[in-house]
């Protein structure tokens, strides 16, 4: 490109002389054309215009800076260095598509400088130091190869770079960094006095085909591809990498299509259930609030008929006060009928106070009775028939013998009262007679019940002492109820004491055991629910189950938690294990008819078995 020097204050030799320095500075990296995404970026246009152009693009634009007549003289020169940088350096995959290169990408580097050792084999430089002078310069190797045979250093060596496009185009700068200085492969084979230069170029096809060191090493550990041919492989490898992922994507889909599938189902099951909870729960009140509202019926009809006895002894003391004013307008003179009707005042006024007690009295009965059927009322449902007519009756004795106080005080001198007195006595008597028998024969079923319990109880030990040799896979057997169980702390042991976990296991088996059987650790607190029922349950802010917790883990911790409380429910004073009949299969405590059928089963077998040996 011809420049008019006339334009300028500075002679073209000058203008060369600075291309020459910036041309150099981009050759020895202190100026670098960064690349992004196959672009390149001019590195001297001002910060606020920097664009990224394709290689001939950016070709274009430095020609343009060099042909334009309104540029200063240093910007024409840094474009000028530019164009000729372009033109050596960046011309990559535009000339080279076609080409069989060694993949990965390879350059080789000739002429190293040899010495013959003592042992008369040749030594070089090191791999490391070629690699870092690379480095140095800008084309980033990855590591540095010499070649070796059977005299030593052979003063080749092969530098291998990054596999990727940015290590391709490493490879080229390296070899267009030799050609410049005139010491790429055309200058080595063609120049006879190679001095102590170092030449170097990329790995082509006829590196890799050729019958020396050099060769053998480039089959032995690569390939030979076209830069096009590069390209189309990693083009089918991206299209199957994003087939994999489209794939997993619709399996992972139809996965969670079924789990949500899934949660519906059991979302719809849960409802279910919780709708059939709620109406057992709807039950369960409505008839606790029947039972409830009889209790509160009969102690109201209670009520308001000692409220209407009440108020008949009012009238009749309003009707003797009424007598007495009377009689006092008339200035009655009969001392005896003042004394009289004044006693008659006293005795109902005694009279009111007695049948005041004797309604207090009624009403903390009732009340009592009230308060006994609703703590009770589950478990005497079915004598409750025989409780309310004991009630009935004692509240009536009751109510009699309130009578009885009244007519004492008003019946002293009227025979008519007297003889009702007499009567109310005799039923009394007869009401009273007719309860105790109902209490005889209540104890009668008592003394029974607590015999045929007994019984039971006593059959439920033997059986129980007939199965203790069984074993834990049969249906029915016998659990020892506080116990712990010992896999937990052998999992846990396993963990920690290398080599002994069995004896440590048994060691803090054993301990917990102790602990268990202490009364004076009581780890419960108690709850109370809405409807007022109390329940102990574990206390998980314990100390000792906090530790056990954190050093041991949930599992070991759940172990004791539940041998604590079959402790606390079975021997909460003796603290020792107690032997219980259990049924495994649905893990609670078995019924003696469960008990006996397994016994009989067992029974049969044995017998079975003893036929078939005769």
């Amino acid at each position: 490109m011809t420049y008019n020097s006339e334009e300028t204050d500075l002679s073209e030799s000058e203008l060369e002389e600075y291309k020459y320095k910036y041309y150099k500075k981009l050759k020895g990296g202190d100026l670098k054309v960064k690349i992004s995404n196959s672009a390149y970026r001019c590195p001297f246009c001002p910060a606020e215009k920097k664009v990224d152009y394709p290689y001939k693009e950016l070709l274009q634009h430095a020609s343009e800076i060099c042909r334009s007549r309104s540029r200063g003289v240093r910007e024409v020169a840094q474009h000028l260095a530019l164009e000729k940088y372009i033109n050596r350096y960046l011309t990559v995959k535009d000339q080279s598509d076609d080409q069989l290169f060694v993949y990965p990408w390879v350059g080789i580097v000739a002429n190293i400088k040899t010495q013959r050792g003592a042992d008369g084999r040749y030594v070089g430089e090191s791999g490391t130091k070629l690699r870092d002078e690379f480095r140095n310069k800008g084309f980033n190797p990855q590591k540095v190869h010499p070649l070796w045979n059977h005299r030593g250093h052979s003063g080749f060596a092969v530098v291998e770079f990054h596999k990727d496009w940015a290590g391709f185009r490493n490879a080229i700068m390296f070899e267009k960094s030799f050609e410049v200085d005139h010491h790429g492969k055309k200058d080595f084979y063609a120049t006879r006095n190679l001095g102590d230069k170092l030449y170097g170029w990329i790995a082509r096809d006829d590196d890799y085909n050729s019958k020396n060191l050099v060769g053998d090493h480039l089959r032995r550990n690569g390939d030979l591809k076209t830069v096009s041919g590069k390209e189309a492989e990693d083009q089918r490898k991206t299209s199957t990498l994003v087939t994999t992922l489209a794939h997993t994507l619709e399996v992972k889909s139809r996965c969670l299509k079924e789990m949500e599938n899934k949660y519906h189902e059991t979302s719809t099951y849960l409802n279910m259930t919780m709708v059939q909870m709620d109406e057992m729960n709807r039950s369960r009140n409505e008839e606790i609030r029947k039972m409830q509202q009889n209790a509160h019926d009969h102690f109201q009809k209670i009520y308001l008929e000692h409220e209407k006895a009440t108020l008949q002894l009012e009238a009749q003391k309003k009707q003797l006060e009424e007598h007495e004013k009377q009689l006092q307008h008339r200035e009655a003179k009969n001392e005896t009928e003042r004394k009289k009707l004044h006693y008659d005042k006293m005795m109902i006024e005694r009279a009111t106070l007695e049948q005041k007690k004797a309604d207090e009295k009624v009403w903390r009965l009732a009340q009592i009775h009230k308060e006994e059927k609703e703590k009770l009322h589950r478990k005497i449902i079915e004598l409750q028939k025989g409780l309310d007519a004991k009630q009935a009756l004692e509240l009536e004795i009751e109510q009699k013998r309130g009578s009885i106080q009244v007519m004492k005080h008003m019946g002293e001198e009227n025979m008519e009262i007297k003889n009702k007195m007499e009567a109310i006595l005799k039923e009394i008597k007869e009401k009273e007679e007719s309860m105790e028998h109902m209490e005889t024969l209540n104890q009668t079923l008592v003394v029974k019940e607590r015999n045929t319990n007994d019984e039971l109880q006593d059959a439920r030990k033997e059986l129980i002492n007939s199965l203790k040799m069984g074993t834990a896979r049969s249906t029915i057997a016998v659990k020892r109820m506080g116990e712990l169980d010992d896999k937990p702390f052998l999992t846990a042991a396993k963990g920690k004491f290398l080599g002994e976990e069995a004896v440590k296991a048994a060691e803090l088996s054993s301990l917990w055991q102790e602990y268990l059987r202490d009364p004076g650790w009581h780890p419960f607190k108690v709850m109370v629910d809405k409807e007022g029922n109390c329940e102990e349950v574990i206390d998980v802010a314990d100390e000792k189950l906090k530790n056990l917790k954190d050093e041991y883990g949930e599992q070991v911790l759940n172990a004791v938690t539940s041998a604590l409380t079959e402790m606390n429910q079975y021997n909460p004073s003796g603290r020792y294990i107690v032997p219980e009949l259990w049924n495994f299969r649905e893990n609670r405590k078995a019924t003696l008819k469960e008990g006996v059928s397994h016994i009989l089963m067992q029974w049969n077998m044995h017998k079975g078995n003893k036929r078939k040996r005769t």
